[in-house]
Formats: C-alpha cells, sequence, structure tokens
C-alpha cells in the first residue's frame, strides 16, 4: 500500500448569483467556454413543466367566497329579516296551549234539590306528532297506541288510529275522547307510567302512549235519571244545551272557558319555563220554579197511565195560581239525558209544550168566560138542549144520545154539551159573525195563539184563526174547544187565569241565578193581563165545582174528600200527526183547589188512549186527583172548610 495521499477531489462551490438586471458576465482570458445546453435526441420525449397553480388558487377561492356570502346573506335574513317569523315558528312548536272549560253551573228545583249537576271528568287528548316514526323509531306507532285505548275508551281502533296519524303532519293536538271519568284517565295513565318504567330497563322497548295526555274537565251528571228530563234537556258532545233549559239558558250555564299556555317537550311541560293561564269562570247555577216531590208525583202518575191506556203520549202540569210558578212538567214516555244512546228522538223534546192539539171541552170554560162577561147570561140562566142541533153545514150532538134537556148555564158547563155551549155563545152578538169576532177576542186574551211568556226553545203557540178565517164548521166547534189548537201550558194557563180571580199571570219556570260570586238574581217579573173581571172568576169557579161535585157532572172522580175542587173534563176529537185526519181522541182534565181559596192548578192531557175508558173524566179525572191531593198536602195547602154554592144544574120546565 503506498504512503502517497491519493489526489483531493474538487467539490464544486456553490453558485454564484447571477447578477441584476440579467446580463451575463463574459468569460475572461484563460476562463473556460460556457457550456451549451444539450439539444434533445431526435426521436426522445419533450421535458414536462409545471403549470402555474395561480388561477386554481383564484377559482378556488372565488367559490369558496360565494359559498361564505350565501352563508351570511342566509344569516342575515334569518335573523334580522326573517327574525319574528322563525320565531314564531319556534314559539309554537315549542309552546302548548289547552281550552281550560269552564264548570258549567247546576241546576236545581225550588228547595235547592240538585237535577242537573257536573262532575270532575277529563277530555283525553294526544299530540299526534309524538307517534311518528322519527318520533318512536317504529313504524306502528299509532297502531300499538289504538289497541291499547280502544278498549279503555270504548272506541273503534281505527277510528283512534286515524286520529294518531292525521293528514296533517304538523298537527299537534288532537281530541280523542271528551268528559271521561278519573277511572278512565287513571286507567291510561297507570298504563303509561308502565310503559314508560319498561322502556327505561329495556332499551329495545316503546313508550307509545307517551304522547297521550288529559285535560281536566267535567262531564254533566243528572241525579234523577229521567225525573223532570223534558224539562231540563240535556249536554251535547260540545259541551252545549241540546234541549230545555239547557239551552235555553245555556250562556248563563256555561260560564266562560279559561286558557293555559306552556312549553313542552316530548309530551311533558317543562316547568322551568315560565306559562300563561287565563282562569275559567264558572257558570250560574239556575233555581228552577219546580217542586221535585211533586214533579216525581205528576210523572209517576202520568207514566203509569200512559201505559195502562196504551196512549202515544200523555203530560201533567202543575201551576201555582197566584204566582204563575210552574211546580211540575210532566211528560210520559221520557228519555233518561244521562244516556241518550238509548233514548227515542221523539220522546226527548218537551211535549208539553210542543204539541199542538184539539184541546175538547175544557176549552168550553173561555166560552162561558165570554158569556158571563159580555152579560148575555147568568149561570142560572135556561138553556134548552135538543139532542140534535143544525148549524151551517153539519148536524150537532152531544157525547151522547139524550132527550131535550132543560138545562141551565151551569149545567151546561156541568154536563159537557157541545149544543148548550152552541146556543149560549151564539147571544155574543147580533149576528154569528159578530159573536165570533167577541168570542176570538176572549181566546186571545186567555193567550191562545201567542207563546205562554217561557221562552222555552221548540215551544208552539198553538194555531187559532183569525175570526173571517173561520169556515162555516169552525163557527161552531171552535166554541166547544174543536178547530183551535194549543199546548197544554197553555191550557193550565186558562184555570190559573180564572183561579187568580181573572187576571193572566205568565208562567215562569226560572225562579233566579247565583252567580260564581254567590249573589243571588231573581227572574224577571212574569207579565200579568186581565182578562176577565174577579166577578166573572168566581162565578166560574162555582160553576167549575158542579162539574165535580154534582153527581150529573162529568169530573166526579176527581173529588178530594175536605176540600172544594173546580175542575172541567175534555174529550176531543185527535188529529194523527202522521196522517193529517182525525184518528183517535184526546182525552183531558183541567181544575184548581180549594175552589173558594185557589192555591194550585193541575192540568192533564191524554193522547190517543187505546186500551180502556178514553173519556177525560175517567182517565184524567184520577191523575187530577192523585197529583192534587199530592201537591196540596206537599205545601200544606189546608182545606177551607167552606161550603159550595150548589148551583143548579137543570129546571123544570
Amino acid at each position: 500500500m503506498s504512503d502517497r495521499e491519493p489526489p483531493r477531489r474538487r467539490v464544486p462551490g456553490p453558485a454564484k448569483p447571477a447578477r441584476s438586471g440579467g446580463a451575463q458576465r463574459r468569460p475572461g482570458p484563460g476562463a473556460r467556454p460556457a457550456r451549451r445546453p444539450a439539444r434533445p435526441r431526435p426521436g426522445a420525449p419533450a421535458a414536462i413543466r409545471l403549470g402555474s397553480p395561480r388561477p386554481r388558487l383564484r377559482m378556488v377561492s372565488l367559490a369558496l367566497t360565494l359559498v361564505l356570502l350565501a352563508f351570511v346573506v342566509r344569516l342575515l335574513q334569518v335573523q334580522g329579516v326573517d327574525a319574528s317569523t322563525y320565531a314564531a315558528k319556534a314559539e309554537k312548536n315549542r309552546y302548548v296551549g289547552y281550552t281550560l272549560a269552564a264548570e258549567r253551573g247546576g241546576i236545581t228545583d225550588r228547595n235547592g234539590v240538585a237535577l242537573a249537576t257536573s262532575v270532575d271528568a277529563y277530555d283525553i287528548t294526544a299530540d299526534p306528532t309524538l307517534f311518528s316514526r322519527e318520533q318512536l323509531k317504529i313504524d306502528d306507532g299509532p297502531e300499538q297506541a289504538a289497541a291499547l285505548l280502544a278498549p279503555i275508551l270504548g272506541q273503534d281502533q281505527e277510528k283512534i288510529v286515524n286520529k294518531l296519524r292525521p293528514a296533517n303532519p304538523n298537527l299537534r293536538y288532537t281530541l280523542l275522547a271528551s268528559r271521561q271519568t278519573p277511572q278512565v284517565w287513571k286507567q291510561i295513565k297507570d298504563l303509561k307510567t308502565a310503559l314508560a318504567t319498561k322502556a327505561e330497563t329495556d332499551k329495545s322497548a316503546v313508550n307509545v302512549l307517551a304522547g297521550v295526555l288529559s285535560v281536566a274537565s267535567s262531564k254533566r251528571v243528572y241525579p234523577n235519571g229521567d225525573l223532570a228530563a223534558g224539562i231540563l234537556g240535556w249536554v251535547n258532545a260540545d259541551g252545549k244545551g241540546g234541549g230545555g233549559v239547557e239551552q235555553q239558558l245555556n250562556k248563563a250555564l256555561s260560564g266562560k272557558d279559561g286558557e293555559i299556555r306552556y312549553a313542552q317537550s316530548g309530551g311533558r311541560q317543562v316547568p322551568t319555563v315560565n306559562a300563561t293561564e287565563t282562569p275559567a269562570v264558572p257558570g250560574s247555577d239556575v233555581e228552577l220554579t219546580i217542586d221535585r216531590d211533586i214533579q216525581w208525583a205528576a210523572q209517576n202518575a202520568i207514566t203509569k197511565q200512559v201505559e195502562e191506556s196504551r196512549a202515544d203520549r200523555g203530560y201533567v202540569i202543575v201551576q201555582d195560581t197566584r204566582t204563575g210558578e210552574i211546580l211540575a212538567m210532566a211528560n210520559s214516555p221520557g228519555f233518561d239525558p244521562n244516556d241518550l244512546s238509548e233514548a227515542s228522538s221523539a220522546n226527548m223534546g218537551n211535549a208539553a209544550l210542543q204539541d199542538a192539539y184539539e184541546p175538547g171541552s175544557t176549552a168550553k170554560v173561555m166560552s162561558m168566560a165570554a158569556v158571563l162577561e159580555e152579560n148575555v147570561a147568568t149561570p142560572g140562566t135556561h138553556v134548552i138542549v135538543p139532542n140534535r142541533l143544525h148549524r151551517g153545514d153539519r148536524l150537532f150532538k152531544d157525547d151522547i144520545d139524550h132527550e131535550t134537556w132543560y138545562l141551565t148555564l151551569n149545567g151546561v158547563l156541568a154536563k159537557s154539551s157541545n149544543i148548550g155551549t152552541i146556543l149560549a155563545t151564539g147571544q155574543l152578538g147580533k149576528t154569528q159573525r159578530q159573536s165570533n169576532k167577541v168570542l176570538y177576542d176572549y181566546l186571545r186574551r186567555f193567550g191562545l195563539g201567542s207563546y205562554t211568556g217561557l221562552g222555552f226553545p221548540g215551544e208552539t203557540p198553538g194555531i187559532l184563526a183569525a175570526p173571517d178565517k173561520w169556515s162555516t164548521s169552525q163557527q161552531y166547534t171552535i166554541p166547544f174547544g174543536q178547530g183551535l189548537s194549543l199546548n197544554a201550558m197553555q191550557a193550565a194557563s186558562i184555570y190559573s187565569t180564572i183561579a187568580n180571580g181573572g187576571v193572566r199571570v205568565e208562567p215562569t219556570l226560572v225562579r233566579g241565578t247565583e252567580g260564581p260570586d254567590g249573589q243571588f238574581t231573581e227572574a224577571a217579573k212574569p207579565k200579568k193581563t186581565r182578562v176577565v173581571s174577579a166577578k166573572t172568576a168566581r162565578t166560574l169557579a162555582q160553576m167549575l165545582e158542579s162539574v165535580v161535585d154534582d153527581r150529573e157532572g162529568t169530573g166526579t172522580k176527581a173529588r178530594i174528600p175536605g176540600y172544594r175542587v173546580a175542575g172541567k173534563t175534555g174529550t176531543a176529537n185527535r188529529v194523527d200527526p202522521a196522517t193529517g185526519k182525525y184518528r183517535g181522541y184526546t182525552s183531558s182534565f183541567a181544575g184548581f183547589a180549594p175552589a173558594d181559596n185557589p192555591r194550585i192548578t193541575v192540568y192533564c192531557a191524554i193522547q190517543n188512549a187505546t186500551q180502556g175508558n178514553y173519556f177525560g173524566g175517567q182517565i184524567c179525572g184520577p191523575i187530577y186527583k192523585q197529583v192534587m191531593e199530592f201537591a196540596l198536602k206537599t205545601l200544606q195547602v189546608p182545606p177551607t172548610g167552606a161550603k159550595s154554592a150548589k148551583l143548579p144544574v137543570a129546571y123544570k120546565p
């Protein structure tokens, strides 16, 4: 190995920068000539040169700028221009509002006994959005919920599904069932709790009832069942009165609904967020004039007789003769407002006010009032009553064939003679046309052809044509109660007018109302109208006693031991509502007691009795007696002890 050092390798130094200006240094003496760039060989590929990145960067920057600008514009629109709109939408989705139903006022009788009241109940509601797939993570949430709810609510399962999956996917409220008992809501609530507990322990389980909610409400209850149902009416599914006093005084009874609004999440109220509430104002309580016990006696009596006679229907009215207050208004058949599903639509009204019918002989008292008031006859005036009477285009008769009767005017009423009544009213004017006009005026004064003043839903004013419209036969049938029509309340009011000394007091059914503040407001005073003089009224009362007391009278079955009773029977041909032709009879009895110091009027009518007797004195007289006796005892009305006038019925020619 040689000790000589190897020759040092020349290391190139750093390249010197070119001079500014791009001028090249010329080579000096002894310097190497500059190397020329190698030329590419023929056929060799061209060298790749990188393009400038600046255009691409400009395009990306522009795109990003446009995107950011769009976001800024949208942000300005949302938070600046449309801020209130989106805030309102958020508010709507976050907050839930419910109506707070006002407690409906109660209805009582004159003694404060409850006839209609409201008890706690719940409206079962739901938020349909909480049953969606997005919320429950299952497709059949509404079906599962409906399967659980249907047997509890007693509804069709498909109906519930349609409510939980509405056409509008944004619907936040639906009513599943209204006015359910607390027991029903407890069943649902317990089921919700069980499902929620299971969902907490089993992650695969789903609480399909999470969206079912409740709103406190009330349910209408009638403690006495069908008692006075025709007066009370009922409350429909919307919580409004559907008939009777419930409908007539719905505004006062309903009160004013309130509202509650609160934030919710997952169907539950957020307790940390303030809720707004407008309290509901309860409805007023209504006190009626009727007496529950007298109402029961009247309803019990008429129901039994309608069943025994196999009649279409019947009614009984009991009225205070001095004040016009209705103490009872019973209809048969009736209905139970607690269960309308079992009620017949034909029986759900108040037939005593809604039925218009020809009264028959009970209307003769108005003809006699006109005759006495016009001084064309007295109770003792002689009236010769033949077996037949030809007037106009008809041959008139009484209810029985008889030899010629020699009756007093009092006897005409006692024996209920149609012919005698025609003869008596024929004296009211010099001509039949004049007599018709005078009689018509008295009929109107007694209230025929007009509403009673009760303002009751569906009430009929009856039918009374103007005298110039009376047909040839009506001129002679109207005096004895055919050819005109009225309702049972109008018929009772006629006798109360006579009992009250000839002054008609509009009947009343409401004594007053008690507001939420506990203040009692009396009903307006009824209108009073003098119809006949006190003298005429006293004379008529004595004549009506003969109908009951005299052995020849038609109302002997209405006698009440110890009391003086005034009354009148009626048996009229009845127009069948279905055919418009006469078929069957209207049987009736009307009167008051004590006859010499009247306190109570009772009126009874039965439509189309098809079994047994159909004469008013025979089937309505006993009802009158039964109800009148009960009412006199209930109101503690003592007998007067005075003897009746015993007016003569007949005379010897």
